[in-house]
Formats: structure tokens, sequence, C-alpha cells
């Protein structure tokens, strides 16, 4: 039996960090954002400059998906599936969309301002919601996970 890329992915990282090898992923991600394409972000990620994501809190209660939680390791993917590095959640927090400072906007690393990023942000929820089944509203949750790379090939 093959073993698959992500997992011989995995192994390295448990071998090569000295990690307890009963660690576990909790997950895959892939970063998508308008003007940018996964690979670029991934390689943001990957030197740092990208330090935090966005979730609708309600697309993973649809989803069924549970909120992520501190100390969580993923395995981030580029757009041709490729695993390139391993993250690890430092601190999740859920608050309104408009609560959002740009302390906190900012470490996503793709915009230049405060109103840039509500605005491209707004119309991905819309998207997002139109498709998973929900409306945009500027009090509606968003969960906040900032991260670090702690391993890359």
């Amino acid at each position: 039996m093959d073993i698959s890329t992500p997992d011989r992915f995995w192994q390295q990282f448990l071998s090569e960090t000295g990690r307890d090898p009963e660690d576990r992923c909790s997950g895959d991600l892939n970063f998508e954002a308008r003007g940018f394409n996964n690979d670029a972000l991934v390689a943001m990620v990957m030197a740092g400059k990208k330090t935090a994501t966005f979730t609708s809190l309600e697309t993973l209660q649809i989803d069924g998906e549970p909120v992520p939680v501190s100390g969580e390791l993923y395995l981030v993917f580029d757009r041709g599936e490729n695993p390139r590095c391993v993250i690890e959640l430092e601190s999740v927090t859920i608050l309104p969309f408009c609560d959002v400072t740009w302390d906190m906007a900012q470490k996503e690393g793709e915009d230049e301002n405060l109103e840039q990023w509500r605005n491209k942000m707004q119309e991905n929820l819309e998207d997002e919601g139109a498709v998973v089944g929900f409306d945009f509203k500027p009090d509606m949750l968003l969960v906040y996970q900032t991260f670090r790379c702690i391993y890359k090939k």
C-alpha cells in the first residue's frame, strides 16, 4: 500500500521536528482570496506575512464543522494539492464582523486598510452565503484565527 503525499509530508514533519508521533493533523487548508491566487497566499504564510484568517461561524455551523481550537495543526496545500507547510493555531476568537480592527485584518496580509478589508470580506461573505445558505449582516460572527508556520518544505 502506497502512502499518500500528505501522509508522507506529515510523517516527515513529525520526524524532522521531533514532535510526538501521536500528534494529529486537524485538517487541511487552501487559502483563496480576491486578487490573490492560492499559491501567492501560501507563499505569504510560509514567509510569515500572512498570520491570520477569518471564517464565517455560520459556514462552520451549516457544514457541521467544529470551531477550531488553539494549538491545532493544519497542513496547507498549494493549488496543485501539494502539501507545502504546517501551521499551528495560536489563538481563536469569535467576534462580530463590525468589531474587526485593522490590527486584526492586517494580519491576513492582503489589504492596505480596514475599509478595503471590510469591502472585500463583505463581498466574500455575500458570495459564500449565497452558496451555503445565509445572509450577510454587519454583526454576523466571524472566527478569527491567528497562526504561525512551524514547518515548510
